[in-house]
């Protein structure tokens, strides 16, 4: 006669369903908007000149007021503990790979390979992120170090990059320059400001800043959805071997690394471990896109490594669940 299970095992299959349901939920919840963009161009809703001029406005108002918001309300100091070294090394470990692997086989320009280098280590940490951790996990704290970190030093060191080999001549005074002129550069930069000072914002200037803010997911969501609407992805011609690999390297080798340098060098276990190994798990942000659109450079790679990890992340994160237990 078959054993009934015991109380505690109810309770890690309980937690694993309540968990298998958040992934799914979240991973529906981004797919259900970038769908809406989609069928609104399938159906000649919205023309192709509308990708971008949303595009261009996520770029310079809605995007800039939400990373303003989420920098300014976090933690600076508190996550700069264990979390943030690890998020900054794993994702800087794994775009140098894919830099080299560029460098030895796909031979593609700097512009291109930097765009495949963002979308192989720029988690989608904000709209699956946070609901996965907290089904996964518990708690969300997790997700604020990565959020900085890639906000705070990804973000502008790819920006960066981008504008110096987006077409114009390289010079000293454009490179110093060039992170000042960008709008979510200098948004982050007032967030952190406004973060370590603790300065309060009055309403009147925080209640624009937050309706402008609501708007970036959706808008960069649909966006994206309207971009799907032309090419098919995964086209030969256009990056098709750059795409599969910055897809493995974000749902498989980014996990890997975390979970390497967590284990044998940040001596992390248990709980601490899986919570950060699933954030490296998490699919390609929608915003490598959304950076990549006003230069012109590396989108199609960018589109189809975000629609291919969103579309795998589940199966990478619940293997990652179930194994860790």
């Amino acid at each position: 006669m078959r054993r009934p299970p015991s109380a505690r095992r109810r309770r890690l299959l309980y937690r694993k369903a309540i968990f298998v349901g958040g992934v799914i939920s979240g991973i529906l919840i981004v797919a259900a908007v970038i769908a809406v963009g989609y069928l609104a161009a399938r159906f000649g809703i919205l023309g192709p000149e509308v990708q971008g001029a949303l595009t261009r406005t996520a770029f310079y108002i809605t995007n800039p007021a939400l990373l303003y918001t989420v920098v300014a309300g976090s933690d600076i100091r508190a996550a700069l503990g264990t979390d943030a070294p690890l998020a900054l090394l794993s994702a800087a470990a794994v775009g140098l790979l894919y830099w080299l692997l560029s460098f030895l086989f796909f031979r593609r320009p700097a512009a291109e390979t930097a765009v495949g280098a963002m979308a192989s280590s720029y988690a989608n940490a904000n709209n699956i992120g946070i609901p996965v951790s907290l089904y996964a996990v518990g708690t969300a704290q997790h997700v604020a170090p990565v959020l900085l970190v890639q906000l705070l030093v990804l973000a502008p060191t790819y920006l960066t990059i981008l504008g110096l080999v987006s077409g114009a001549r390289i010079s000293w005074n454009r490179m110093l320059l060039q992170p000042l002129s960008n709008p979510m550069i200098i948004a982050s930069g007032l967030g952190a400001v406004v973060a370590l000072t603790g300065w309060q914002e009055p309403d009147l200037l925080q209640k624009p800043i937050d309706m402008l803010a609501g708007g970036a997911v959706p808008m960069v969501l649909l966006a994206f959805g309207l971009s799907l609407a032309g090419r098919a992805p995964l086209q030969k011609d256009d990056g098709r071997t750059e795409t599969l690999v910055a897809t493995f390297l974000k749902i498989a080798g980014m996990p890997a690394v975390v979970w390497l340098l967590g284990r044998f060098v940040f001596g992390l276990e248990g709980q601490h471990l899986l919570a950060i190994v699933i954030m490296a798990a998490l699919p390609t942000a929608q915003n490598v896109f959304l950076f990549a659109s006003p230069y012109g450079r590396g989108m199609t790679v960018a589109r189809d490594v975000i629609l291919c990890t969103t579309v795998l992340c589940s199966g990478a994160l619940l293997v990652i669940a179930w194994a860790a237990g």
